[in-house]
């Protein structure tokens, strides 16, 4: 009985490793295509739209990638945290298929990028391109919402310190995607690269620690 208790235990922290790895995997393989392809500028550009152009393959398999980490967490989630992390791993799940989408749709090009696009923002969007939007608009909610469960689920295992992260996590996801939209004369990338960030800082953490106290 010991012996599959260690079994389910060890299987637990495997599906858990992907979802520290995923977004450092995500950002690495991101930004150094960034720095690689011409006419590409963080501060203009979010990373989905180097799926255009020469190379654009590699975006889309790091979406792919990634989403499949991220679907491995949820599981490690749900093993991890019981009934009381149901909806938290859920949530994940949502977000990680979510990437797999946004890689069979793509971004359209913009701002300049790839090079021989027109400079400034797009004046229309294609179907592709709005579903891309869709697919991230809802994996951010996603994401968000798989936080503020989990916020949930920790206190229940008096974890105060990662509850209160957990909360605070995704109350900045959702006002860094959304709020850049919505403020005027703001940046929408920069409100996006913080919800990228502060999500997969989360995922590492919550990740490690379920890993470990597994």
């Amino acid at each position: 009985m010991e012996s599959g208790s260690h079994a389910v235990a060890t299987d637990t922290r495997r599906l858990l490793t992907p979802g520290i790895v995923a977004g450092p995997f995500y950002l690495a393989v991101g930004l150094g295509q960034a720095l690689l392809r011409d006419g590409f500028d963080l501060a203009r550009h979010p990373l989905s739209v180097l799926a255009n152009g020469p190379g654009g393959w590699i975006q889309t398999a790091n979406f792919i990638l990634t989403g499949l980490m991220v679907l491995a967490a949820a599981v490690g989630f749900r093993r991890a945290l019981g009934p009381s992390g149901r909806w938290a791993s859920l949530f994940l799940g949502a977000f990680g298929a979510s990437m797999i989408v946004a890689a069979i749709f793509r971004a359209d090009p913009m701002d300049g990028f790839p090079i021989g696009t027109p400079k400034g923002p797009p004046t229309s969007i294609s179907t592709t391109g709005l579903l891309h939007f869709a697919a991230g608009a809802l994996g951010f909610i996603s994401l968000a919402v798989s936080c503020l469960f989990a916020a949930r689920a920790m206190s229940r295992r008096n974890a105060g310190s990662l509850s209160r992260l957990s909360l605070l996590c995704g109350i900045i996801i959702l006002l860094g995607f959304f709020g850049g939209m919505a403020i005027p004369n703001s940046s929408p990338v920069a409100g996006i690269w913080i919800a990228v960030v502060v999500g997969w800082v989360w995922l590492a953490v919550l990740s490690r620690d379920l890993s470990r106290s597994g």
